[in-house]
């Protein structure tokens, strides 16, 4: 199949790899144009601009925009309504708001051009791997571009989740989990490390990850970067998120749904991003002034 690409990042550049390797025509365009010139050495079509990119497609085009959720998506869809034609489709590949997903499809339905929206998991591994994609959008139009997504994917690693932004949805909540999870490793190997015995948390993550019930994917990167770093001084305790944590947080409420792992897991990277937060302070403060309980000064030249 003939696909356009917008967005060459850590993510796009590997799906565009994947589907040359697949035998798809790539017409390819990113902002800085010497990402677009690597992957032209490859075997994709070189777009300088996005006038420029549908210009190399054939009708009825299919344009995949790989960026950031939020604003860059947004002035894509925008510029893109005005680039293509009825019977062209747009589809999302990034980490977009699902509500934000039916606004674009409706300002691109007032053109005649349809919008699907396909979650993407697989991070800077999934050249070699593949993509597990979680779709969103029209039926027909899904087995309409299903070729692309076998590529892209490892066996059985795609389904159709149901109408638009039913794939960033599913996608949304699968990172909520993704943040939980990471927290309880996190907390577990801690509780390891600061123990009265000398345990090995490399080969901890190794024999964990042979049969055990908390095997997991998550699990080996932790015994890889282990082995770079088993102590992990090169890494600092700072960890930010990327939004679907907090949306799948806000959803939780909206719905009603106890989510306190998730939503604690969320909390605890604030937390990570805080130069002695104010509110731990405060609780030292209070201990202070009703029980006269000892607290640490701070040098005031310091």
């Amino acid at each position: 199949m003939q696909i356009g690409l917008v967005g060459l990042g850590r993510m796009g550049m590997n799906m565009g790899r994947r589907w040359l390797l697949g035998k798809h025509e790539v017409a390819a365009y990113n902002r800085t144009a010497e990402k677009t010139r690597e992957l032209e050495k490859e075997g994709a079509v070189f777009a300088a601009t996005l006038k420029d990119l549908v210009g190399k497609l054939s009708a009825p085009r299919l344009v995949w925009v790989m960026l950031p959720a939020g604003e860059t998506v947004d002035q894509h869809i925008h510029l893109l309504k005005d680039l293509l034609s009825p019977g062209d489709i747009v589809i999302d590949g990034g980490n977009t708001y699902y509500k934000d997903d039916q606004k674009h499809a409706e300002i691109l339905k007032a053109k005649g051009i349809s919008f699907m929206d396909v979650g993407v998991s697989g991070g800077i591994w999934g050249l070699k791997i593949g993509y597990c994609s979680m779709v969103g959008g029209d039926e027909n139009l899904y087995r309409k571009i299903e070729p692309l997504l076998k590529t892209l994917a490892p066996p059985e690693g795609y389904m159709h989740c149901g109408a638009i932004g039913a794939g960033h949805f599913v996608k949304m909540v699968h990172n909520g989990i993704e943040y939980g999870m990471m927290q309880a490793y996190a907390e577990g190997f801690e509780i390891l490390q600061a123990s009265p015995f000398k345990v090995d948390l490399q080969k901890t993550a190794h024999i964990w990850s042979q049969g055990s019930v908390v095997r997991s994917w998550l699990l080996e990167l932790i015994e890889d970067a282990l082995k770079k770093d088993p102590e992990l001084k090169q890494i600092a305790g700072y960890v930010e998120d990327s939004g679907e944590g907090r949306w799948t947080v806000q959803q939780a409420v909206e719905t009603g749904v106890s989510a306190p792992v998730i939503a604690l897991s969320l909390f605890q990277r604030f937390v990570s991003r805080q130069k002695d937060p104010f509110g731990f302070k405060l609780l030292a403060a209070m201990r202070n002034e009703f029980g006269g309980h000892a607290v640490v000064r701070n040098d005031p030249k310091s």
